[in-house]
């Protein structure tokens, strides 16, 4: 074993709001043994996902690409086979490679060219050639929503075979237990990459609820109301209990996963990584949970803690979801590749990075095809006229989009007052609309006509 190469473990969750963990401001004492990991790590306080819709998000992470690059710009669209990933660049530099967990990257809604058949993998498993080179162990469903329940259900291993979650064990509870399993079988075969994804605290699709452990509702009916959710629609009234019920079993587990790492005396040589896919807003924006430019569907928890991440900082600066890949292979000594659009969130703790971007780039989709960045102060997006990737599956950016959301984020956090349409800001529009087309000119290569709100948005 390479010495200066620790071991990764990254912990994902999925639709995870980052005001759910007591370090991002949560009251109730919903995530302490996260807290605890932000305390001698370093917490991003202002970390962002690229894409908020979960299939893209994590083409994003496996790639180092936005999601129209590799075509992974909605759901249903499998990652490309030829695409590299970081479980392939890790892979060659030695790690053993492993993924328990929700994958959501292989299902095809489609062809994807010539003789090439659709492939629906939301209840079979997962081939061996989709599994983002993730050769050395697998246990995982692509759609695990599809596969189980809060209690009940299966995945796949390595060969194909369902591997049943114990009887009456909550789904956090089972699948961490597989963790552990292989962290105590695993841990001699070292450098060691496990990226672990929870399916929680993500609805239960079939059910459009969210399934915490049994006795959730009562547990956490005391919850302060999120400002943003705070008179308004939507069902947090009847969720968010729930939905903390949820993020306290992540971080139960979490707990326990630290806990592996520490008795089996790999702590100093093991970097853990907590974040999520995106956000949460209940159907407060949209018809569902997510899929909007909104501080709820797009701002995420980001924890890492290990070699090279110490010290108790919190970075102030703008950081993305796109940043990680980068970040995971420097941490593993490799050479960064020139196609990967993040830059690696060392170079922003380390304080000596004065061309760090200012803001974040978001690509949003299935709810319409949207662009947005996200500024220290300013929420900036535009949406394309007439047009939904869901509905028009071949049209994965435009060249016509319409202003439709500005946000002044210091005066209005919680973002209650669109000023789109505000003369008194049409200055502020212009500088920020120019902002966004250089970065769709550098990230899409397309050079988009942005019409102001009340030029033919109805």
């Amino acid at each position: 074993m390479n010495s200066k190469r620790p071991n990764i473990i990254f912990v994902f969750s999925d639709q995870q709001r980052a005001d759910s963990c007591g370090c991002y401001g949560q009251k109730m004492d919903i995530t302490p043994n996260l807290d605890k990991m932000a305390e001698k790590g370093v917490i991003f306080d202002n970390a962002f996902t690229c894409q908020p819709v979960c299939g893209p998000a994590r083409a994003a992470i496996m790639t180092g690409k936005y999601p129209t690059e590799t075509n992974n710009y909605v759901n249903k669209k499998s990652l490309p086979i030829n695409e590299k990933t970081i479980a392939n660049y890790l892979s060659e530099a030695g790690y053993k490679v492993g993924y328990i967990g929700k994958w959501h990257l292989a299902s095809h809604m489609g062809k994807e060219g010539p003789g090439q058949a659709v492939l629906d993998c939301d209840i079979d498993p997962v081939p061996p050639d989709r599994r983002g080179g993730f050769k050395d162990y697998w246990l995982a469903s692509d759609t695990l929503e599809y596969t189980s329940h809060g209690y009940g259900g299966h995945m796949f291993d390595i060969d194909g075979n369902k591997r049943e979650f114990p009887e009456g064990r909550y789904r956090v509870d089972a699948q961490t237990d597989w963790v552990l399993e292989y962290l105590e079988s695993r841990e001699r075969q070292r450098p060691f990459f496990l990226f672990v994804s929870y399916l929680e605290p993500h609805h239960q699709n079939d059910h459009d609820h969210f399934e915490g452990p049994r006795g959730s509702k009562e547990k956490f009916k005391g919850f302060e109301v999120p400002g943003d959710l705070n008179g308004a629609g939507g069902d947090w009234k009847e969720e968010y209990a729930d939905y903390l019920g949820c993020v306290n079993s992540l971080d139960h587990n979490l707990g326990k996963i630290i806990d592996k790492v520490e008795g089996l005396g790999i702590k100093d040589e093991t970097v853990i990584i907590y974040t999520s896919d995106h956000g949460c807003h209940f159907k407060t924006r949209n018809s569902e949970y997510k899929r909007s430019c909104h501080e709820a569907s797009i701002k995420i928890p980001m924890v890492i803690s290990g070699v090279g991440f110490t010290g108790n900082k919190r970075i102030k600066d703008i950081v993305s979801l796109i940043d990680i890949p980068p970040a995971l292979l420097n941490i593993a000594g490799i050479e960064i590749p020139p196609h990967m659009q993040g830059r690696k969130l060392q170079d922003i703790i380390s304080g000596n990075c004065p061309d760090w971007p200012e803001d974040a780039f978001i690509q949003i989709s299935e709810s319409q095809i949207g662009r947005a960045i996200r500024t220290q102060r300013w929420k900036y997006s535009v949406k394309a006229p007439g047009l939904k990737d869901y509905q028009d599956m071949d049209n994965k950016n435009s060249l016509i989009y319409i202003e439709d959301f500005l946000y002044d984020l210091k005066d209005d956090p919680y973002e209650r007052n669109n000023l789109v349409e505000d003369s008194k800001y049409s200055d502020v529009r212009e500088d920020l609309k120019n902002i966004l087309l250089k970065r769709i000119k550098e990230i899409e290569n397309q050079e988009p006509d942005i019409r102001v709100h009340n030029n033919g948005s109805k």
